[in-house]
């Protein structure tokens, strides 16, 4: 399969989500959960409703390969 070409602030924001799930996984922290879930909704959203979905023949179906392109990104830090 031919890797998507993804707008890099798309990737970076699959990266910050990524980051911040792991986060809320990692262990529990009352006094941080609430905000971490709020930062999890609102970067949900911004990727779901980004302008590179709306173009034409681009599917949500990519979101494997952005995810993975977000690990990788994530992996070179």
């Amino acid at each position: 399969m031919e890797s998507a070409p993804f707008p890099h602030d798309l990737v970076q924001l699959q990266a910050a989500w990524n980051r911040t799930y792991a986060a809320l996984a990692a262990e529990p922290r009352p006094t941080a959960n609430t905000a971490l879930r709020r930062r999890l909704l609102m970067l949900s959203t911004r990727l779901c409703w980004h302008p590179f979905w709306s173009g034409p023949g681009r599917m949500l179906a990519a979101l494997p390969e952005l995810r993975s392109q977000a690990r990788a990104m994530d992996a070179q830090r």
